[in-house]
């Protein structure tokens, strides 16, 4: 069923007050959250390589304890290593042949953390808990049904939207900026544990930033505040590109520090990541599928992350539906921003909702009743191409926070 509708709640841009959240590659719930689907991909690669179609599974249940090190200006060492529980359910045999699902998470995960992690050794720094285990007969047979398309394994509902705010857009980019390679290469001495919160109050924008500095590369308390000002010195040089869209931008770095107070008084990090010792990860806790935590906008609350991609709708609906939102806007003339919420029935083929509902913020003069048939008509196009994105998902084409 699809309803469109004209939206009648207040623009996030007109609010007075506006938060949005992101946290960094680093970030132990945004580790959680791309190993996890690291390892749903790689899964789904070997299903497809053996079988030519995708099992079932679901590695959405995934914990980052923390671990414990001792720092000091220079250097340190790690006392105990972090331990990566990875959960829940996957089919380690199919038509009498038998799938490595352990050996398959192991590698994926090791290979996540090798590559995004600079100064994290897969092998030294962590423990390895795989605590996956065949799924329920009911779930599993739905991967067994004739049909072209997958029956939903959930009774669960999505949301999505575009643009991103002018908030959402900084926040965002600045943390990418943060954590690339160019800032890298200037910086080598920043950790990958990013945090930006932006507050919006009217017209003005307050960014607070965490990002560790690494001891290694930090020989006194005096080299870290030098170092830390030349860091916050080449934010500010970003967010002037972010200046057209505020009345002004105000950055607060790492603002625990506190000079005279020596290891106590800065932040540190061996690893680059606060799982090292101070901060545990979960799946679910972290980024939405549009890279951003928007206190102000409708959330929903399936994490995509891990979630088999072709009927999961946990991760298919949230992912299609930030996706339709974006085409709606795109491709039918007079829609300014859409909200797109779809509901799934358990069960029922995914390319058939129990409800798609697009509420759509018009230019002035222009109503929904004159767009209806052109939005239920990307609807449509959507749900007829839903093998397709399905098997991109399965691919990892789409990130998940």
């Amino acid at each position: 069923m699809f309803l469109v509708e004209q939206y009648k709640g207040c623009l996030v841009t007109e609010q007075a007050v506006e938060m949005v959240e992101r946290k960094g590659t680093g970030h132990p719930d945004q580790i959680c959250d791309c190993v996890m689907d690291a390892i749903s991909v790689a899964l789904s690669r070997a299903y497809l390589e053996a079988f030519g179609t995708v099992l079932h599974h679901n590695i959405d249940k995934g914990l980052l304890a923390a671990g414990r090190v001792e720092k000091r200006f220079g250097g340190g060492e790690v006392v105990e290593p972090m331990e990566l529980t990875i959960g829940d359910r996957a089919t380690f045999s199919f038509a009498g042949k038998e799938i490595p699902v352990r050996e398959i998470a192991l590698a994926a995960a090791k290979e996540w953390i090798g590559k995004n992690l600079r100064n994290v050794d897969p092998e030294r720094h962590l423990e390895y808990r795989i605590k996956l285990a065949p799924g329920s007969q009911e779930l599993t047979d739905i991967f067994a049904r004739q049909g072209e398309v997958r029956g939903a394994n959930d009774t669960s509902a999505a949301v999505g939207y575009y643009p991103l705010s002018p908030t959402e857009k900084t926040v965002l980019s600045l943390e990418r900026e943060l954590n690339s390679e160019r800032f890298k290469k200037l910086f080598p001495e920043t950790g990958e544990d990013v945090k930006v919160m932006g507050l919006r109050r009217r017209d003005e924008l307050d960014l607070t930033v965490a990002m560790p500095l690494l001891a290694g590369r930090i020989g006194s308390e005096r080299e870290y505040f030098e170092r830390k000002e030349a860091v916050a010195h080449e934010m500010r040089r970003f967010l002037q590109g972010a200046l057209r869209n505020f009345a002004r931008i105000d950055l607060h770095y790492n603002t625990l520090d506190e000079p005279g107070r020596g290891l106590g008084g800065v932040y540190l990090s061996l690893l680059g990541t606060s799982a090292e010792d101070a901060d545990s990860g979960q799946v679910g806790r972290g980024n939405r599928v549009n890279g951003v935590i928007p206190i102000a906008r409708p959330i929903g609350t399936e994490a995509a992350a891990g979630k088999n991609p072709m009927s999961h709708v946990g991760k298919i609906y949230n992912i299609l539906a930030h996706r339709m939102a974006r085409e709606i806007c795109n491709s039918v003339a007079g829609v300014q921003g859409a909200y797109v919420m779809l509901l799934s029935r358990i069960g029922d083929p995914v390319d058939r909702p129990h409800m798609a509902n697009a509420q759509l913020v018009m230019e002035p003069g222009r109503r929904a009743a004159e767009v209806e048939r052109e939005v239920e008509e990307v609807f449509e196009r959507e749900f007829s191409g839903i093998n397709s994105f399905c098997l991109l998902l399965a691919k990892g084409a789409f990130p998940v926070s």
